[in-house]
């Protein structure tokens, strides 16, 4: 089944109407060739909730639709997971958004750490996010998520830890750190209802001071095995990890 995602307002639940604009009008009329009757499921991106749907009517500008049946969330994470995602080369950033996307991150925060090639002046970061924040709504469709997860601008390595200090549990993969079985307790306690913040560090690793900054704060560092990830690997490698612990 299709899935699209609309803004609050245009769901209606009074009468049980909803309405889809913009560009997925096309989409749904001239690529995916839907009729009236068709089922769809629609989400606002913000509640967690399931629209189904019926298409009523095919207009010029909008695809008006008739809403069947609300169901609950039941594939959202059962707790927040923001990824603190150092900027990597090339487009690497774009691979990471989607397969973070796709294993339940909440949130994504860009962080210009100091080892990072890339450099983004204020022009050059809005025009990324945006397209960030594509990647991140088309992998949200494909997967069936109830929610966009956002894609924050780019923040300091300082800025980030501050962000990262009211959360529940904070950890960052640290090539120093080898006790693998205290890594599987840090991860086998993690709970239902808490805020998860995990930090991966550029192609060459954060610098010293920087996991000394993070670690002041109350970051728990943990291995990733006796090998060195890359840095598009690193934050799937975590995530999955905590995906299958709150899963299971």
């Amino acid at each position: 089944m299709h899935q699209f995602f609309v803004a609050p307002e245009q769901i209606n639940i009074n009468d049980k109407s909803v309405t889809i604009v913009g560009a997925d009008v096309n989409h749904v009329r001239n690529v995916l060739r839907m009729k009236p009757g068709e089922e769809i499921s629609v989400s606002n991106g913000q509640d967690g909730r399931e629209y189904r749907c019926g298409i009523r009517s095919m207009e010029e500008d909008r695809i008006v639709c008739e809403l069947r049946f609300i169901k609950e969330d039941k594939v959202e994470l059962p707790a927040r997971v923001y990824l603190f995602q150092a900027l990597p080369k090339a487009d690497k950033m774009e691979l990471i958004i989607q397969k973070a996307v796709e294993l339940g991150v909440y949130r994504i925060i860009p962080v210009a750490a100091r080892r990072c090639i890339v450099k983004l002046d204020e022009r050059k970061a809005a025009s990324k996010i945006q397209r960030w924040q594509g990647i991140a709504e088309a992998a949200a469709k494909q997967s069936k998520r109830a929610v966009i997860p956002e894609v924050t601008g780019v923040s300091g390595f300082e800025e980030a830890v501050r962000t990262a200090s009211a959360m529940d549990v904070r950890l960052i993969p640290y090539e120093l750190a080898e006790d693998m079985s205290k890594t599987k307790e840090q991860i086998g306690a993690l709970q239902p209802g808490q805020e998860i913040a995990v930090f991966i560090g550029p192609e060459g690793g954060f610098e010293e001071a920087e996991i000394a900054l993070a670690l002041s704060n109350g970051v728990e560092p943990i291995t990733l095995g006796k090998r060195i990830l890359r840095t598009e690997t690193a934050g799937m490698t975590v995530l999955s990890w905590i995906m299958y612990m709150l899963e299971n």
